[in-house]
């Protein structure tokens, strides 16, 4: 498995095919908007496709990270669309976040053309993108993720294998319906000790080692500090991966909340900031 194509180049999409060149797959990428990757191709000295299908066409692989489940409709059924092109054995791996159902849908389409699929949603932001330590959360044949697993490594760290098509994607629900809670937790608590007069730094360096502690605490609350909102991970996605996680069964009142106040900064024009701009809706911004 060495030709690799990548669907989806974006601000994490970068760093993993950084990685993946690292550990000397040759990979050929497609992403929506060409200019956007003018200084990336410059740099990477990677192949550009016209379209999923050309990218995907004699690839042993092909991976796709893009935004949103109508993103990966259109890049898998779409016209030019991988399924249409991929040779038979290769594996398809959808890194996005997207609807469970969906992915068991490519993976049963997927095999009915021989190839093998797996959803393989992350975790770990742009740090964790840039660094090769992503979690993956990896749904599908065991067969296939054990097959993928060299790849996968150069990406991530943490690889785990969660169970059939659409488990990866679950996994990756339970994942950021945690992350929700305890983002808001982080915000309520800054907020709380900004009211009250106490020295941020301090309040960091006295609470996020104890019982507190969280990787949202040690890598968001100082931006919220210093007020800076850029993206790592896009507040616009964080609520598209709530509300895949709030139509599935269940109540999920904590997740609707969080949800809730994300929309409100959405309609603010606040979509393209950082997750961390949640402390702006505390702060009254």
């Amino acid at each position: 498995m060495k030709t690799i194509g990548f669907i989806g180049v974006g601000v994490m999409g970068r760093s993993m095919v950084k990685n993946l060149l690292k550990a000397g797959y040759e990979v050929a990428v497609y992403s929506r908007t060409r200019a956007k990757l003018v200084d990336f191709l410059a740099e990477t000295g990677v192949q550009w496709c016209d379209t999923p299908a050309a990218c995907a066409a004699g690839r042993d692989a092909v991976i796709t990270m893009v935004g949103y489940p109508q993103d990966v409709e259109q890049v898998y059924f779409g016209e030019n669309g991988i399924l249409s092109a991929a040779k038979p054995g290769a594996y398809l791996i959808d890194m996005t976040t997207t609807d469970p159902a969906l992915s068991v849908r490519i993976a049963e389409q997927g095999a009915a053309r021989g190839l093998h699929v797996l959803d393989a949603p992350v975790s770990g932001g742009d740090t964790g993108a840039k660094n090769g330590t992503l979690s993956i959360m990896v749904g599908g044949e065991a067969a296939d993720c054990k097959a993928c697993l060299p790849l996968l490594e150069a990406m991530g760290k943490q690889i785990v294998y969660e169970g059939p098509a659409g488990a990866g994607q679950h996994t990756k629900m339970a994942n950021q319906i945690a992350i929700a809670g305890t983002i808001a937790g982080v915000c309520e608590a800054l907020a709380y000790a900004e009211r009250a007069g106490l020295d941020p730094d301090r309040l960091l360096a006295s609470i996020s080692k104890g019982a507190a502690g969280s990787w949202q605490m040690e890598n968001l609350m100082p931006k919220m500090v210093r007020a800076d909102y850029a993206p790592g991970f896009f507040l616009k996605h964080f609520i598209k991966d709530m509300k895949i996680a709030l139509a599935q069964p269940g109540a999920l009142p904590v997740l609707e909340r969080v949800c809730a106040m994300y929309g409100d900064l959405e309609a603010e024009g606040m979509g393209d900031l950082g997750t961390q701009a949640l402390i702006r809706y505390y702060r009254g911004e």
